[in-house]
């Protein structure tokens, strides 16, 4: 399962990968290059929830605020590439007080078939 589960995760990178290579290319109006690919950044953020709320309340926060969010605590987080969401995972604790995240799924809408 882990391994499928990291082929999918590296499919589901080198598309996104592929696809701004090719922007890039084409806007650079060279040939496609696997080393090109090789060294576009990608924007990854981890999705720990989200909420709404009005200016006025937004404009009231301040140091010490809580913001509540729309996901409880044990549940997934989401992994968000290039503003796509491609994974979800379970946050864990990791040396040094820092934080990582294990995946646990792959959005298969966003994975292409072979």
């Amino acid at each position: 399962m882990s391994e499928e589960l990291g082929d999918d995760v590296q499919d589901t990178v080198v598309q996104a990968v592929a696809e701004e290579a090719a922007a890039e290319e084409a806007s650079k109006g060279g040939a496609n290059s696997i080393d090109a690919m090789l060294n576009v950044g990608l924007n990854v953020q981890i999705v720990l929830g989200q909420t709404r709320m009005p200016i006025a309340q937004l404009l009231k926060l301040s140091r010490g605020s809580i913001i509540e969010l729309d996901k409880s605590i044990g549940q997934p987080v989401e992994v968000v590439i290039n503003d796509r969401l491609v994974a979800r995972g379970d946050l864990v604790k990791l040396e040094d007080d820092r934080l990582g995240v294990s995946l646990i799924e792959i959005v298969k809408d966003y994975v292409s078939e072979k």
